[in-house]
Order: C-alpha cells, then structure tokens, then sequence
C-alpha cells in the first residue's frame, strides 16, 4: 500500500522550497498496520514555524485514502547530506525569499511619542493576551537600538537559519519572536547604527524572516518619528497603530507629534493607552495618580480617536519583564485594552506599501 501513500503524498508541498515531499526525500518509514499508516517526516530543521502546515496538510492527504483509520507522523531533521541535495546554495542566499511564504492576516504596530511611558511591555502585554485567546502571534521588536522584547519573554539563544531565512524565536507559549538582541554575542551589546541601517533591519525582519502563518504580528516600533518608524509604516502593510501615553500633558503633547506622522502617512489610529496611570496601595486598595490627573482624554478629543483603557503602575509586571517572564502576568487589567485593539484592528484593512523614501 505505500505507493498509494507515496502518491498522495506527492501532492503536499513543502511551502518553502515548493516541492513536494517526496521528491524533497522526506518522506521515510512508511508502515502500515491494521489501517493505522505511520511513517517518518525528515524536516529542514525542527524548528520550522511552517512545520505543522507540513504535518496536518501530510495526515489529511493520507487520510483521504480508502481504508485508512489513522495517520501517525514522526518528525526528525534532515542530515546535512539530505539537506544539499534539496537546497541549492542560490536558493539560501536568495534576499526576501521568506516573505512570500509568510501568511500574517493583521500586523498592528504600538509606537508612543517619547520613551519611558511603557510602550515595550504594552506591546508584549498585547501579544500575550492575543496568544491567550488563541491567536498565533508574532512580535517583531522593531527598536533596533533599544531592543527589550527577547528579555521580558525570556528569549536569549540565537535564531536559527532555515532554507529561506532566519526562523524566529518561540516562547513558552508559542509566540514567535525576532529582534537585533538575539543576534547580537552579548545582550548588553549597544547597537550603533544610522538610520539607512536601522531601516534596512527592519526590512529584513519583514521579508527575511520565515514568520509562516500568523493571525496577528505586533510590532514594538522605537520611541519617537525617526528613520524606523518610518521605515515600517512605508514598507509594511499596517492594520493600524496603537499609542502609548502616560498621564502627564507632556507625554501628550509628544504623543500628537506621533499621530501627526500616522495622519501623514494614512495608517489609521487605532486608539491611545494610557500606561502608568495610578498605582493601587497594597494596604487600601485606594487608586494613587501618582503622576497626576490625566490629560489622556484631553489629547484623545484633540486627536479624534479613543481611549481602549488605563493601566496601573505595577510593581509585578516589572518584575516579571525582568524575570523573562511576562506570559505568566495576571493581565486583569490590561484583557479588556487588547480586545479593544483587536476588535478595531480586525476591521481595518491593510495599508499599501509606500516607496520608500
């Protein structure tokens, strides 16, 4: 019975390289017992993020044959003589090949005016909370020269490099993650680049970057309107921008100058999140504005757009960014804010690509 298998599994590619299984040699071990058909699935690498595509598009190909009542699939990696044959060296250095293997429904970027409001841990807040709903996410940390996203979840190897490009990190919870610190030989290594640089990274974080199916890719953009914001709201299609402020008219006022640049370059505003907006006294449980009465509405009804939620200064969440380990925060607070976000970003479409300037 293996040359039917053999032959329905002729019709699985592998999204990467665009042939299929068996022709790639990946297909080993076939057995067949009592209707029960197993065999052996050699991969590129194990850590591929299109991997179970591979496996589920594998068992239903074999299941749709007459006669079979289960499929159970193993998964090895390719040796490196297997891996020569399949991957012509042009083929892996081939620039942007990863980008149109990757299937990413909506990408929202969180971006705030000037540092130190938070913008960091909302946008790890934010894809903990999507992964939490069930969501396949992916970060792409894209302040290059102030990265901190691989720390909060964790995240300290090296990614590895697959076929087409680089795969990215995974988290204990399956979010995928890529940022300039997981390539750097010492995290505490300072990144000191120009501009065309910092653009050209993120670029590649974009297309070179194996991200496979995501329903939502959060972008951590630098503070501010420099170079990298700019580069990703030209090169990569957005489903809308998050802003981060903090009480204080101040961090307003730096927050317009950030809208100003979304308007310009028509990405829509999802809505502001005021970050650092009370602290809780463990004793009392009163609600201190340690910064202040909040100016958030006041530059809300100036830009037009809402307020998604207001979120305390906890000393918890500072120490599990710390700790690496964010994904185990409560988020009591912040479950409402992400579905706000997702709820609006869901409905808008994504912005074209912009030539880049």
């Amino acid at each position: 019975m293996t040359d039917p298998i053999l032959e329905a599994l002729r019709q699985v590619q592998d999204p990467e390289l665009r042939r299929n299984l068996v022709d790639l040699g990946m297909v080993h071990d076939i057995r067949v017992e009592q209707g029960v058909v197993s065999f052996t699935l050699a991969l590129t690498t194990l850590a591929c993020p299109l991997r179970e595509r591979i496996v589920q598009e594998a068992r239903q190909a074999v299941l749709a044959l007459d006669g079979t009542k289960d499929v159970q699939i193993k998964l090895r990696e390719m040796t490196p003589e297997e891996k020569e044959r399949v991957l012509p060296k042009q083929q892996q250095e081939q620039a942007g090949a990863a980008a149109r293997l990757n299937h990413i429904a909506r990408v929202i970027a969180v971006m705030s005016g000037k540092g130190g409001v938070g913008k960091s841990s909302v946008a790890a807040m934010l894809a903990v909370a999507l992964r939490r709903q069930g969501k396949r996410v992916g970060v792409l940390d894209a302040d290059i020269t102030g990265p901190s996203i691989p720390r909060m979840f964790g995240l300290h190897n090296p990614p590895v490099s697959g076929p087409l490009g680089l795969l990215p990190a995974e988290t204990s919870t399956g979010i995928r993650v890529m940022s300039i610190n997981l390539l750097l030989p010492d995290e505490n290594q300072a990144v000191v680049w120009r501009g065309p640089l910092i653009g050209k990274a993120i670029q590649q974080f974009w297309g070179d970057v194996v991200w496979g199916d995501l329903d939502v890719l959060v972008l951590d953009l630098p503070p501010g309107t420099s170079d990298a914001s700019l580069t990703v709201m030209q090169s990569i299609p957005l489903n809308g921008v998050v802003l981060v402020t903090s009480p204080q008219d101040l961090a307003g006022m730096v927050v317009r100058k950030a809208a100003q640049m979304t308007w310009e370059l028509k990405v829509p505003i999802i809505g502001l999140v005021e970050n650092m907006s009370y602290v809780v006294c463990p004793k009392c449980g009163e609600q201190i504005e340690v910064f202040g009465p909040s100016q958030t509405m006041h530059t809300a009804l100036h830009l037009g757009v809402p307020v998604l939620g207001r979120l305390p200064l906890d000393p918890e969440l500072a120490r599990r960014c710390d700790a690496g380990t964010v994904e185990e925060y409560a988020l009591d607070a912040f479950a409402p804010v992400a579905e706000a976000i997702a709820a609006r970003a869901f409905r808008q479409p994504s912005t074209p690509i912009l030539p880049y300037a």
